[in-house]
């Protein structure tokens, strides 16, 4: 599985931050952004704050993105009443294509439509890439490569 993830990374290259931007690492604040939803209005990581936070970077044509759609929703409705927020980023596509993934695999969480922004203060250089973040808005693991939903769980409730 994860030679299949580490191949479909290649495909999507790095990033490197503007000059002066926030790169994300563990163990410090998530940098602050605003990003189009799939359906139009922004969401503002400010926003999230007091909630721990899933970002799921994926495209729509990643099959390891594919294959945990449902396992990340699954998560965001067993403990979204707990203080989970998940938040799908659609990277370097469209809100059409972002808002169909989301219809297809019946998301029940924001998928946000990511310019790069978000790529590039994230270092993601590859799909799928999972960042889980605190309550307090601390960066606490980043996983590149794809996750078993026992491990995304693990993840979520280590910090809920």
């Amino acid at each position: 599985m994860c030679a299949a993830a580490t191949l479909g990374l290649v495909a999507c290259g790095g990033g490197k931050s503007e000059q002066g931007a926030t790169i994300a690492r563990v163990g410090e604040a998530a940098p602050p952004w605003t990003e189009p939803t799939s359906q139009g209005p922004a969401l503002r990581f400010d926003s999230l704050r007091g909630k721990v936070t899933y970002l799921n970077f994926f495209a729509t044509w990643c099959p390891p993105c594919n294959e945990e759609a449902p396992a990340i929703d699954a998560l965001q409705q067993r403990f979204g009443g707990h203080g989970l927020q998940v938040v799908g980023v659609d990277v370097l596509e469209n809100a059409r294509k972002a808002d169909d993934f989301r219809r297809q695999h019946h998301l029940n969480y924001p998928v946000i439509v990511d310019d790069g922004t978000l790529r590039a203060a994230y270092s993601v250089n590859g799909l799928p890439v999972h960042v889980f973040i605190d309550r307090s808005g601390v960066v606490r693991k980043i996983v590149v490569g794809e996750m078993s939903a026992q491990e995304m769980s693990a993840n979520v409730q280590g910090l809920l």
